[in-house]
């Protein structure tokens, strides 16, 4: 789905993102330093070409350590490069100094009390490389980026939320709806979607009806979509079984991609208001994170106005503070549209979701601009939770 943008206004520089590992670099900025004791060793690793996850098992599989017990503040795309910290038990920090493992460097390392969990960053400094750029790059995205200093960044999730295929919302919403038939068909995948000729035979073959040879052709990297259709392949029509041998942070993925897709719609549905607050919002003040039900609108309209606050959207779930006023209709709206009665996230059915308010925008800090040998460069900082393609796509189109 394409949302509208904030600066519609302003045209793209076009250009490609991401032509080598090297034009996208990202650098977490921790919420702590370690204090030096205790029984985790802090390590901040450059990895290139790797996703967290993969991070994670080549950690623990290298150190002798259970992959639950490596402790990270965020996840980080495989293509890049990028720097984080992780938090491992029971081993030495001249071991984890030591390490040798293919896309990856230890930088540093430094012991402490706690596992690090998700969440404890303050934020991300990106720097970004745009080539094939329009002539007028550096002048157009400096217009996108002053409109967004001045009324925010919306906050989009985004399509890296919604895998490959952009079906993981999909995903989440039938399982949500409790549909496990629906949830499979839409793991799979349409064949029209696939470009890799082995994969698409292989979606096209279980649309068929051929699940032993859709088991064959699944590519490997394709480990859940195998592991689901072999499962078929014993019990035919044994969709319920089929979303059991679904791995649970798997699922977690799924359904929070759900969540995200429901907040996406929100922020575009207020894009032209994004910077405004009206009574009824639940506001979310940007140093803590606190929320509150919002009585005062010429009040928070004035500390809106200053970035101290902004409204905020839903993260669907059972915890979730309930808006009044517009943006409860608008919820509510979204909601009906995506075929999900609010009692759904009540903690009843199988899928629990807990929900959080998030900001419809964020603030974007330390900006700068510049032309390189026919390539924009980008630098920002980001808080935790917000994404530089919600920020490449309103300079990009």
């Amino acid at each position: 789905m394409m949302y509208p943008y904030l600066t519609a206004a302003i045209p793209g520089i076009g250009g490609i993102f991401k032509d080598s590992a090297e034009d996208f670099a990202v650098t977490e900025i921790p919420l702590y330093p370690p204090c030096g004791s205790g029984e985790h060793v802090y390590a901040t690793v450059e990895k290139k070409a790797l996703t967290t996850l993969e991070l994670l098992r080549r950690l623990a599989r290298t150190l002798a350590v259970a992959e639950r017990d490596i402790g990270y503040a965020g996840m980080k795309d495989a293509r890049g490069i990028t720097r984080q910290t992780v938090s491992i038990p029971g081993v030495s920090p001249e071991q984890v100094a030591a390490l040798e493992i293919p896309g990856v460097t230890v930088v540093s390392v430094a012991r402490h009390n706690n596992k690090l969990r998700l969440g404890h960053l303050a934020g991300n400094r990106f720097r970004i490389r745009l080539r094939g750029v329009r002539e007028n790059a550096r002048q157009l995205a400096q217009a996108a980026l002053d409109i967004i200093s001045s009324r925010g960044l919306p906050n989009y999730f985004g399509g890296q939320r919604y895998g490959v295929l952009g079906n993981s919302a999909l995903i989440g919403i039938r399982l949500l709806q409790g549909d496990p038939e629906g949830a499979v068909r839409a793991l799979i995948g349409n064949p029209e979607e696939i470009g890799d000729e082995r994969w698409r035979s292989a979606v096209q073959a279980f649309h068929n009806g051929n699940l032993a040879a859709a088991v064959e052709r699944m590519p490997p990297h394709c480990r859940t979509e195998k592991e689901v259709l072999k499962t078929l392949l014993r019990r035919p029509e044994g969709w319920e079984r089929a979303v059991k041998s679904i791995h649970p942070r798997i699922i977690n993925l799924y359904l929070s991609a759900a969540q995200s897709s429901l907040f996406d719609r929100t922020v575009a549905a207020r894009i032209d208001a994004l910077d405004r607050i009206e009574p009824g919002d639940i506001a979310c003040k940007h140093a803590n994170g606190a929320c509150f039900l919002v009585t005062d609108a010429a009040e928070a309209t004035a500390r809106a106005a200053s970035f101290e606050i902004s409204a905020t959207g839903p993260m669907f779930g059972r915890k979730m503070l309930i808006p009044a006023g517009q943006a409860a209709a608008l919820e509510e709206e979204i909601l009906e549209t995506a075929g999900l009665p609010r009692d759904t996230f009540n903690g009843s059915g199988r899928f629990r979701l807990d929900g959080e308010r998030r900001p419809l925008r964020v603030p974007l800090q330390d900006v700068t601009v510049a032309m390189d040998d026919g390539s924009l460069l980008l630098e920002f900082i980001l808080p935790k939770g917000s994404y530089a393609t919600s920020v490449l796509r309103e300079i990009m189109k």
